[in-house]
């Protein structure tokens, strides 16, 4: 098993709309820093995008009524990651929960280095998208 981190941030906005919003691909440029600054592009059943580490794929859940993001990165290695990710009801709000795998081989330093860097890009999905 794999060590993991789940990461949540409480984001001031009904969670139904929330998720409405942030659930399309294309609006994860607007606050997933590792994408920014890639194009996105969707090819059939994936997108592809160029992120740090090189050119990756991606397979994002269909839109659902449970608020379920999860995804899946292919790195130009082959190497293929889940990526699982909830928007649920806190509330009045919505919480968002991203959670960080630490892969096989990667230090610890690293992974807290990963995991930082996702508690930035919740914090920048916040800002962007609270009441």
């Amino acid at each position: 098993m794999l060590d993991v981190i789940t990461i949540s941030v409480s984001i001031d906005r009904d969670w139904q709309d929330l998720y409405n919003v942030i659930w399309r691909p294309e609006t994860f440029q607007t606050w997933a820093s590792g994408l920014a600054d890639s194009t996105l592009e969707e090819c059939g059943d994936h997108w592809k995008a160029h992120g740090p580490e090189g050119s990756v794929s991606i397979r994002f859940t269909a839109h659902n009524q449970f608020g379920v993001m999860d995804h899946y990165v292919r790195l130009s290695s082959g190497e293929k990651i889940y990526v699982p990710m909830r928007v649920f009801q806190n509330g009045a709000g919505a919480e968002v929960a991203f959670t960080l795998f630490r892969q096989p081989g990667m230090s610890t330093e690293k992974f807290e280095a990963d995991a930082a860097w996702v508690r930035r890009d919740l914090a920048a999905l916040r800002a962007q998208f609270s009441s």
